[in-house]
């Protein structure tokens, strides 16, 4: 290994020392994330070997039928991280109402949200999943309410998201920029591989899932209309379409090599506007887009700057490569 490597760890110490207010809590929270996603990936690269594959015949708080890893994977996250000392409390995509630490505990200046196993329908074909988490900083040793941690995206102190493919990956933002680690398995340390990520202001690959088109609002179906026109539409060039349905491995091709991602709001049903969640989804990856230089929105409004309602609110998700994003932003417009 060369001398040069640079761990997770070293990398947030060193971008710390220029703050002055800096304790070392949030290094302590972060390694204590990273420690949970690590058990993760672990387990997911198991699988079938320790019998956590298929359905727990359970559903969580969105009626969703939840799969093994689902539980085991949130299980994982509370336990590595209530006991610290750096939260005032937790909400997961799992549960319905926000996490307690125990009365035992330490309450901390922090609140952390996450996707404990986000793409979990996949588990079982043996495709990509990952953890996405959201922190933001809490008023010191109180217990947090539900209204707590209904913030804008824009508040946001970190946010981050742990891919568990081929090799394992962290990408991380703390607001100076986007940063990806390779999970070195033979030390058990996340090394520095992707320095400053940076979308690709054009592209010619769209992800959306075409099952759906007979619902779409005419801004989504013209934008699309036009990309599978390809060379003899509007737009003059043939665009390529994916669609994994893991919304961290879209995001992480999207980071690598541009594109734009959609998961509308479509004319299904007017009680439900989308299908991904504000807290746990589309609030971190919109803050990691937008400091890789890319945008995130509903299509009609900035995804950071909408005010939470509840902490399992849905909404539409559209990002990606500037240009593309604001391309269906202005028909939205003009709708």
């Amino acid at each position: 290994m060369s001398n040069q490597q640079v761990t997770l760890t070293q990398f947030i110490i060193e971008q710390q020392r220029g703050l002055p207010d800096a304790s070392g809590t949030f290094t302590l929270l972060l390694n204590n994330i990273v420690t949970a996603c690590k058990q993760i990936s672990h387990r997911v690269n198991c699988g079938a070997l320790i019998g956590v594959l298929g359905s727990a015949e359970s559903e969580n708080v969105q009626g969703e039928v939840q799969k093994k890893l689902d539980i085991i994977t949130n299980d994982i996250m509370v336990k590595a991280l209530d006991w610290s000392g750096s939260l005032g409390g937790m909400a997961s995509e799992e549960i319905n109402d926000p996490i307690k630490i125990p009365k035992q505990y330490p309450k901390g200046k922090y609140l952390v949200l996450f996707d404990p196993l986000d793409g979990s329908s996949n588990i079982d074909i043996n495709m990509t999943v990952g953890t996405i988490f959201s922190i933001l900083r809490c008023r010191e040793g109180i217990e947090p309410e539900t209204e707590d941690f209904l913030r804008r995206g824009t508040e946001q102190v970190c946010a981050g998201f742990v891919l568990y493919g081929p090799s394992t990956m962290l990408v991380l933002t703390t607001g100076n920029g986007v940063n990806g680690f390779t999970l070195d398995q033979d030390v058990g340390e996340f090394i520095l591989t992707h320095c400053n990520m940076k979308i690709p202001e054009d592209s010619s690959e769209f992800a959306i899932n075409m099952s759906n088109q007979r619902f779409w609002e005419p801004p989504v179906k013209r934008y699309i209309d036009e990309c599978v026109a390809g060379e003899d539409g509007p737009r003059g060039k043939n665009f390529n379409m994916r669609w994994v349905a893991s919304l961290v491995a879209e995001v992480y091709r999207i980071l690598n090599r541009g594109g734009v991602f959609l998961y509308p709001h479509d004319l299904r049903d007017p009680s439900k506007p989308g299908k991904l969640r504000l807290m746990y989804e589309a609030n971190p990856m919109a803050f990691i887009i937008e400091q890789a230089g890319g945008l995130c929105s509903t299509g009609r409004e900035r995804i950071l700057d909408l005010k939470p309602n509840s902490i399992h609110q849905r909404v539409p998700l559209i990002l990606g490569s500037k240009n593309e994003v604001e391309r269906i932003i202005a028909y939205h417009q003009q709708d």
